[in-house]
């Protein structure tokens, strides 16, 4: 779509497009999440660019398997899906649905950070940060009118929503920021289940220094608009790192298997043009 990344549709069809259906809930409990992250990853399947190679899937899959392993019981089957986009962005649905732009992949130096990435979007949804952030905007006005705005747009296509969905995905983003408190928490999740799982918590450390040493890049921008990173953030987990007592053996690297799945996400971009 011209003038709004995916993950701002995301953000509106995440918590606005079941607007209709759950607006009269007081709250949004863990069924009621399980059927709207159903209904905006269908939505989002012909909207989206994914990539089908197996050898991408399987890696991200079972990384993130891994992480889910070390964070233990789960109230949702989490589903991760990697998009085509050299957007900086990672994004968790509700119910777990996990999707990581090609641009995340390339940044990363090492598998450590990826995993890192993976781990923090997975604590938003274990914490319930989704089901929160559409706690607290599901009664405004503006709700009312984006999932209108969205009804037009899941049923005919963007075209059918016009210019008015510029403005309201841009309202609808800002509303659904997560807070500086929901990042740093998701934070502290990722460092706690990292070693578990056999990773570096360094890579999400690094991964962030990374990403505002370029921050003045569009790309990165857009990570920025969803994932508040400020100097205090990463003050906060090298912290907490710091403060844990960490195994000698937690992995970096991969073997080279992140290399790997790099040069074949630029070798299906290169077939592509």
């Amino acid at each position: 779509m011209v003038g709004a990344s995916w993950a701002s549709v995301v953000f509106a069809a995440g918590w606005l497009a079941g607007g209709s259906l759950f607006l009269a809930c007081a709250t949004l409990d863990t069924d009621q999440e399980q059927d709207l992250g159903e209904d905006v990853a269908r939505a989002l399947r012909e909207e989206l660019d994914f990539v089908r190679d197996p050898w991408v899937v399987d890696y991200v899959d079972s990384l993130g398997g891994q992480l889910l392993g070390a964070a233990g019981p789960q109230p949702f089957d989490f589903r991760f899906h990697v998009v085509r986009d050299p957007e900086l962005n990672a994004f968790a649905l509700p119910a777990g649905y996990i999707y990581m732009n090609t641009g995340i992949l390339l940044q990363a130096a090492n598998v450590s950070e990826l995993a890192g990435v993976l781990a923090h979007e997975i604590g938003h949804v274990a914490l319930r940060h989704v089901a929160e952030n559409y706690n607290r905007q599901r009664n405004t006005q503006l709700a009312y009118e984006t999932a209108s705005v969205l009804a037009s747009v899941l049923v005919g296509g963007y075209a059918a929503a016009g210019g008015q969905m510029a403005g309201q995905l841009a309202a609808v983003a800002y509303l659904n920021q997560f807070s500086r408190e929901d990042e740093q928490e998701a934070d502290a999740f990722a460092l706690e289940i990292l070693p578990r799982a056999g990773y570096d918590p360094n890579g999400l450390l690094t991964f962030f220094e990374t990403l505002q040493a370029h921050s003045g890049s569009s790309g990165v921008s857009v990570f920025f608009s969803s994932h508040p990173t400020t100097a205090a953030r990463i003050e906060d987990a090298a912290g907490r790192i710091a403060a844990a007592p960490l195994p000698a053996d937690l992995r970096v690297s991969d073997s080279g298997r992140l290399e790997i799945i790099q040069r074949r996400i630029e070798l299906l971009g290169q077939e592509r043009s």
